[in-house]
């Protein structure tokens, strides 16, 4: 999987806590989230892709380890080739990595780092608002569950 976003940070060190498949860690009870997950498990065919919810210890622990805030997780974390990507880069990085048509949303790394992020930042402080959210992490399917870490 190469041609991705330059990741928003360092390359990671090879450990064994990081699955060798492409990661994908979202806010379980956020109901935009949990959308963006869903769709990624109808569009990877070859099912790639693993997850985990950010409030579970696996996925709390990869928002540290990134400097990501674990109060609130207003952000998503796809971890691909062992880089790290959030916001909006994040989604760059997942669609590009599910191959054509879906890469084309590259098109979106014209955009300067810091309007992406701040695109992004507007639709995450208002995802609740806009979407909704769940008391708690809701029973995965079992598609999810077969793919879910942590």
């Amino acid at each position: 999987m190469t041609d991705l976003p330059e990741p928003n940070r360092p390359v990671l060190p090879s450990h064994a806590c990081y699955p060798p498949q492409p990661l994908i860690v979202f806010g379980g009870v956020c109901v935009f989230c949990s959308g963006f997950v869903q769709l990624i498990i109808r569009l990877d065919r070859k099912k790639r892709f693993r997850f985990a919810t950010a409030q579970s210890p696996f996925g709390e622990a990869l928002f540290r380890r990134h400097g990501l805030p674990t109060d609130d997780y207003d952000s998503n974390l796809a971890i691909i080739d062992g880089a790290a990507f959030t916001k909006l880069d994040s989604f760059v990085a997942v669609m590009s990595a599910l191959g054509w048509p879906w890469r084309a949303t590259k098109a979106l790394l014209i955009l300067p780092r810091p309007l992406r992020d701040w695109l992004y930042d507007r639709v995450a402080r208002n995802r609740y608002a806009l979407f909704g959210r769940k008391d708690s992490c809701e029973i995965p399917s079992s598609e999810l569950r077969q793919r879910l870490i942590g």
